[in-house]
């Protein structure tokens, strides 16, 4: 106590007035007033009151930011971790073995007892890390959905030649008549595109997805589908099996179903397969966005009724 008294008195929030004798009291004049008094006088701490109160909100803002920081921190280090693992073992094209030693300089560059400035410049860091990977598994991710594109395109080119040579035997008067009997399993019209579903309903059925945003925030659809790169890898999905959703569904539409496999994470066993599925009845056309994002909407005010 005495410590604690002597360190107000020092930072000039109270003041001490002794008496001849060392006591504390007070000395009344005949009304019965305080006419003098001994001991601790509190006016310049109720004089600096706003000041302190100020002061103090600032410490518990600082604080709230810090931890927000710290959790950012976190996050970006385990996305950073598995997206490097993830390349690695799949085989993923880059210089994954330096971008795995920057990695590990970013960490342990930070101190033991790191302040705001220190952990606010790593996470900095370590965010550019986590976008340069992204990009470099969207350029690839691009790349090799051209690829596909032109093995697509060269596959139609032989259909085209081979419907040509088929009308010209058909032209021919010496070649044997058409079968058609077969034509009756054809189907008569190709699975429309999927209808694309706005970010703003998209985020409000799956808003866990934001967490793995760019600065851990989502606010395009560039963010949402960099987002969904990172969390394909958590989820175990494979590229081929990504590729395939991108190629069916269209690279904004297979983001969305991948918000919509975070939050349903826990339930489903294997989100690989979950989007194979749904790739599969997509070419089909059984497939549709709407109902999944009501689902999920669905749930997630049933969840808020339960905790509150």
């Amino acid at each position: 106590m005495r410590r604690h008294l002597a360190a107000l008195v020092e930072a000039g929030l109270i003041l001490r007035k002794d008496s001849p004798n060392g006591k504390r009291f007070a000395r009344k004049d005949d009304a019965g007033a305080i006419e003098d008094a001994y001991g601790f006088n509190l006016a310049p701490l109720l004089a600096r009151a706003d000041e302190l109160a100020g002061l103090a909100q600032q410490i518990v803002a600082d604080r709230k930011h810090l931890r927000l920081l710290k959790e950012r921190l976190s996050i970006c280090r385990r996305d950073v971790r598995k997206l490097i693992t993830a390349a690695i073992e799949e085989g993923a094209s880059g210089d994954w073995q330096t971008l795995d030693a920057h990695y590990h300089t970013l960490v342990a560059a930070l101190p033991r007892s790191p302040s705001m400035h220190d952990i606010a410049s790593i996470t900095e860091k370590m965010e550019l890390l986590r976008q340069d990977i992204v990009n470099l598994l969207e350029k690839q991710l691009i790349s090799e959905k051209s690829v596909g594109n032109d093995v697509q395109n060269e596959r139609h080119i032989q259909n085209s030649n081979t419907e040509s040579q088929k009308e010209y035997e058909h032209d021919d008067p010496a070649a044997p008549p058409e079968d058609h009997s077969l034509d009756i399993a054809k189907p008569d019209h190709q699975p429309q595109a999927l209808k694309t579903y706005p970010l703003a309903a998209v985020l409000q059925a799956c808003p866990e997805i934001a967490n793995y945003g760019p600065a851990g925030t989502i606010t395009s659809w560039r963010d949402l589908m960099a987002a969904a790169v990172v969390v394909r890898t958590m989820l175990g999905v494979t590229p081929s099996a990504y590729r395939d959703a991108c190629d069916t569904l269209g690279m904004q539409n297979t983001a969305t179903v991948i918000a919509c496999l975070l939050e349903r994470a826990g339930r489903i066993n294997s989100p690989g397969g979950y989007l194979r599925n749904l790739t599969v009845r997509a070419r089909r056309g059984t497939f549709s966005l709407g109902p999944m994002l009501m689902a999920q909407m669905r749930a997630n005010s049933a969840e808020a009724r339960e905790t509150s």
